[in-house]
This record gives structure tokens, sequence and C-alpha cells, in this order.
């Protein structure tokens, strides 16, 4: 009998896996007059996982696959939810035509990467749910495309239950997930095992530990730091609050946090779990660090009628103050975090885009 999992470390897949998962399905339905009752998937981070198909049809020129979201020890919203794919040929040969249906929100506002009145479906879900499909209809494609709708029954009503309302997405949820999986940021299980790797770093020996809020930060500091050990590399999540306790515990002083504007943010106005859930960011700060590097009082005002740092980011790259902007909110991480911790730590912090670009330091890397 193979050993069960302790409670709070099984993981779970993504709305963005499991929505490329019932497109794949419904186009195999298509290509082949029957949806077969499990599906094959490539995740993002290039795992393959066979999922269960739990409602199908074909009928005529379109087809139809559900796949229920297990989101493991996550507590989440849409733990359970049904990831649903229509799936129709169109006119367009090699044309994929990705639609959101009822329950999947609807961009309003700038500011999240994605185009203003289209579907919440973030860019590696989509991009994730394209290969899945030209993996099993390269072939058909050569000579028409597919028209690809995803929808969730129940979203809007799960959406009210997230902060999607504040960014500007409304009538449903956002379909997400960067690798495919779902960890258990939330639970206490991560939280012990992000203390457990800064005791790991400190009983090696090591001066410094680099925190980073997930796997894209962390190549990314990996990257510009190739001389540290690999044991200096711990991945919070959202928990940056357990992650310094530990290393004041352990002695470590040298302290290097990897991250993007969002959580950076949170970081600066002092939240201590920066889940995006927990609380809104402070677009007021975020304003407030434009102005103080020369940013016009209009801009200003149009950030902090925004509910994303992500999209005063965007503004200071159009205005050329980006490098400016990241290195200043940089700064006010570092103020904030050693106004928690006086005299505890050297920080330092290194910014990054969503690409895993580097835009800027502060501090004494």
């Amino acid at each position: 009998m193979a050993e069960r999992k302790p409670k709070g470390t099984r993981k779970g897949y993504t709305t963005g896996a499991c929505s490329a998962a019932a497109a794949r399905a419904a186009v195999q339905g298509l290509l082949t007059g029957s949806v077969p009752d499990a599906i094959d998937c490539i995740l993002p981070n290039g795992q393959q996982v066979v999922f269960k198909v739990e409602e199908s049809f074909v009928h005529n020129d379109s087809a139809h696959a559900v796949i229920e979201k297990d989101a493991g020890d996550d507590p989440d919203c849409t733990n359970h939810a049904r990831l649903t794919a229509d799936v129709i040929w169109i006119e367009q040969p090699d044309t994929i035509l990705l639609q959101g249906g009822e329950g999947i929100g609807l961009i309003t506002r700038p500011g999240l990467g994605l185009t203003v009145g289209g579907p919440a479906i973030n860019p590696v879900p989509r991009k994730n749910i394209e290969d899945n499909i030209r993996l099993i209809a390269g072939e058909a494609l050569r000579n028409r495309g597919l028209q690809v709708t995803i929808s969730v029954p129940g979203g809007e009503e799960m959406a009210k239950k997230t902060l999607n309302y504040r960014l500007g997405i409304v009538g449903g949820i956002s379909i997400l997930g960067t690798t495919g999986i779902v960890h258990p940021y939330s639970t206490a299980a991560f939280r012990a095992s992000v203390v457990q790797g800064v005791e790991v770093a400190a009983n090696q020996g090591q001066a410094s530990v680099v925190l980073t809020t997930g796997g894209r930060t962390e190549k990314f500091v990996m990257r510009e730091l190739p001389e540290l050990d690999e044991s200096c590399f711990v991945q919070m999540g959202d928990f940056l609050t357990p992650a310094l306790d530990a290393a004041n515990r352990c002695g470590i002083q040298n302290i290097i946090i990897g991250g993007m504007v969002g959580k950076l943010t949170k970081m600066a106005q002092g939240e201590t779990i920066t889940h995006a859930g927990r609380a809104p960011v402070d677009v007021e700060l975020v304003a407030d660090i434009a102005r103080s590097i020369g940013a016009p009082d209009e801009v200003c005002e149009s950030i902090a009628a925004q509910e994303t740092a992500r999209y005063a980011s965007e503004c200071m790259a159009e205005l050329g103050f980006e490098h400016a902007f990241h290195v200043e909110l940089a700064k006010r991480v570092i103020a904030m975090l050693e106004s928690r911790y006086p005299g505890r730590f050297h920080i330092s912090v290194l910014v990054c885009d969503f690409d895993g670009n580097k835009l800027a330091e502060a501090g004494r890397i």
C-alpha cells in the first residue's frame, strides 16, 4: 500500500492546467469522434499528467469536455471547479482562437498584462492550452482552425471570494498558473518547509539566504548570484516573516530578496503575508514612489486610481522611469524590513519583470 502524504503537503493542479486538459480532450473528440475518459496533458513545467474527463460529448462539428480541478491541500475557492472546454472548427487555417465563456472574468482595466475587453486567461495558461492542442491537432490545423471557449460554471460566485473585482476583472475567475502545479503555499506544511530551508542554509554555514516568491524569481536570482551555494536559495512563497524570523534565530545576517513588482509592493507596505488574497495593493504607496522619482501628477493620479502595482510599472516604462521606479521600490522594501528588524540584517533586493529579466537592485548584494 502506498504511503499517504502528510496532510498539508499534497500538490494539486492549477485552473490553467485543468483548462488545457479540457481543451485537449475536447479537440481529441473533434478529431476522433469520441472524447476519451482520460487525457494526457503536458503542464507548463514539462510534466505529463493524466486527467480524468468528468463529462463530454461530440455533436456534429463541436465537442465538449470537463475537468474537475483538484487543488491538493491548498485551500482555494476554485477547488472542485469544473473547467470546461467547448471547441468548434473555424475557417482560418493554423489558428487557435481562445475565448472566455461563462464564469471566466473579463478584463476591464490595464495593468494585468492582458487585453482590456478580453478574457482573464493569463499568458502561460493561454500558451499551454495552445501547445496541448497543437500536439494532437497539428496536421488538421493546416487546413482549418479551432475556436476554444473555456468556461467555469459558478465562476462568478467563486470570484466573489477573490480580489478580482479590485483588479478590474469582472464576472468570473481568472485562469492562472505558471507551472501547472498548485503548491500548498497557504498551509502550515509549506510555512514549515520555508523555515526548514532557512535552517538548512544556516546548518551548512551559509552567511546569506536568498528569499524568492516563486520559481521564476528563483531562476532569476540564481542567474544573478552564481557564486552562492544552492542551499542559500529558499522559495518562501508568501511567507516573508516566518523566513526572516528563522534567519534571525539562526544568525544569518545577509538577506537577499528576489521579487516582482506586486509582491515587493506588499512587502513595502508592511504585509507580513504577501498572498494576493490577503490584502489589496496600496496604490497610494505606489503612486508616492512614482511621484518621488519625478513622474507627472496626472500619471500618479492614474496609478492611484488603479488597483495593481503592475499598472504603475507599465506607466513608468512608458515614461522611461522603469529603472528608477523599481530601485525606489526596492529601497522602500529595505526600509520597511529594517524598521521591523532594526540593526539585525544586511538586506538587498533584486527586482525582475514577469519574464525573469532584471529591472533593478538596491542594497548591498
